[in-house]
């Protein structure tokens, strides 16, 4: 059974509304699709056509995907290793960021529903029921007010958490570690492509994920080697800059901590097997971000530090950095939240501006994990994500001392996932692998 033609159709909609974001010369070409016949041959010659198209004159950016391209275009100065972390203290740290991922995973599951939250949306429901500013679990009487929830609700409510439930966030974190135990740092667009085909369930995958999934099962039935995996993200790939590579970084920070460098190719790599240009460069700043929060006291420095190594002609690198300077003169999390907000409100959820915005905003004005995660959240967009994000960077910053236990008892050392083959139950044990990472490849 193929997509059906209206399936196909929308699928390059959105390929041209990406292009046209990237700074494309795309005129005239809905009219062109519209104008196509329902036929197989004429919308793929036209599918392949838009992977070449040029760039406006007037495209003041420059935005490339290939890793030695992009580390032309950062910042000559970023560091390779800083600072000076002891195999006990990177273990702790790995450890940590793992379990506060968890938790700020958890914490916004519930509210993760369209249409997208604000910090307005969730304020005006927390006040209702007296808990606001938020510093617990998500209540059923909050949801009640709220008037949307996720479906997993009835597992991620503060009345009824009795273990940390299956999320693609999570997921994706634990692949990195198995990629990273199976093969450490060479592993290769393949070993992913296997990866995720003996793990990933087909409707636990969104936007680019999925569609990267259906290629590589249709090429596993009559494998083609004459077919570049690693062109694969180019063709017929609409949400490509979106923020499901993001989510996939965390690993990688993990093992990396106090070393940036090999924790954003790393990033690059898992990345650029769905993903191009922003959806990349986001990835790489938040495993660099993870991986340098152990070791750069200053919390926007940490941020600082992240983008040297993203390309500094991006539109990724000037919002980012704008981003920055706004939050470094807010006077609390809430402004620092609407100074990002009013200037990028039209990056909503999973369009990562904005989110990395909040990130930022979040670690600098947080006072602990578990105070950090709760004003992630409040800040509504794609909750869960970067709610399990930011519980990364802030778990790397703070450190064991940092996460109040309050936060993991619930879940009774009882964590489900949807992967396939993977039978591990206890966040007890997935994180001491997680720990062991650094070791692992940094030695």
């Amino acid at each position: 059974m193929l997509p059906s033609y209206p399936i196909l159709r929308g699928q390059l909609q959105g390929v041209i509304s990406n292009k046209q974001q990237q700074g494309h010369q795309v005129e005239g070409l809905l009219g062109r699709l519209e104008a196509l016949p329902d036929s197989y041959d004429a919308l793929a010659e036209f599918a392949a056509q838009l992977v070449k198209l040029p760039l406006r004159e007037d495209w003041p950016y420059s935005e490339p995907s290939d890793l030695d391209e992009i580390r032309a275009e950062s910042d000559p100065s970023r560091p390779m290793e800083i600072g000076s972390l002891t195999e006990t203290e990177r273990a702790a740290r790995a450890e940590t960021a793992f379990l506060s991922s968890l938790c700020g995973c958890m914490l916004g599951k519930p509210i993760e529903e369209y249409p997208f939250a604000t910090l307005d949306d969730v304020r005006q429901a927390l006040e209702e029921i007296g808990e606001w500013p938020l510093n617990d679990y998500i209540s059923e009487r909050m949801l009640d007010v709220y008037g949307r929830r996720n479906i997993s609700w009835t597992e991620t409510v503060r009345e009824r958490i009795a273990f940390v439930a299956p999320d693609d966030d999570i997921t994706y974190t634990i692949m990195g570690m198995l990629l990273l135990e199976k093969h450490g740092t060479g592993f290769s667009k393949d070993d992913i492509r296997k990866l995720w085909l003996d793990y990933l369930p087909i409707q636990q995958t969104w936007g680019p994920e999925r569609g990267m999934l259906l290629k590589a099962g249709l090429e596993s039935l009559q494998p083609q080697p004459e077919l570049n995996v690693e062109d694969w993200p180019d063709f017929l790939n609409p949400g490509e800059e979106l923020c499901g590579a993001l989510i996939r970084a965390d690993a990688y920070g993990y093992a990396c901590l106090g070393k940036p460098e090999l924790a954003a190719e790393l990033a690059w790599r898992d990345a650029s097997w769905t993903h191009r240009r922003t959806g990349i460069y986001g990835t790489m700043f938040v495993a660099a971000a993870i991986a340098a929060a152990p070791v750069v006291s200053d919390r926007l420095g940490i941020f600082e530090t992240a983008l040297k190594f993203v390309p500094q002609r991006s539109r990724f690198y000037k919002i980012a950095a704008d981003s920055l300077e706004e939050i470094g003169r807010a006077t609390d999390w809430t402004d620092g939240y609407y100074r990002v907000h009013n200037k990028y409100k039209e990056y909503s959820a999973c369009c990562v501006y904005q989110e990395i915005g909040t990130l930022i905003n979040t670690l600098r004005f947080a006072e602990s994990i578990g105070d950090g995660i709760c004003k992630q959240v409040s800040q509504g967009n794609d909750t869960d994500s970067f709610g399990a994000t930011a519980g990364s960077i802030l778990g790397a910053y703070f450190g064991p001392d940092g996460l109040d236990q309050r936060w993991l008892a619930p879940f009774g050392d009882k964590i489900i996932t949807s992967m396939g083959t993977f039978t591990e139950g206890s966040i007890a044990r997935l994180a001491k692998r997680m720990a062991a990472l650094p070791k692992l490849i940094q030695g």
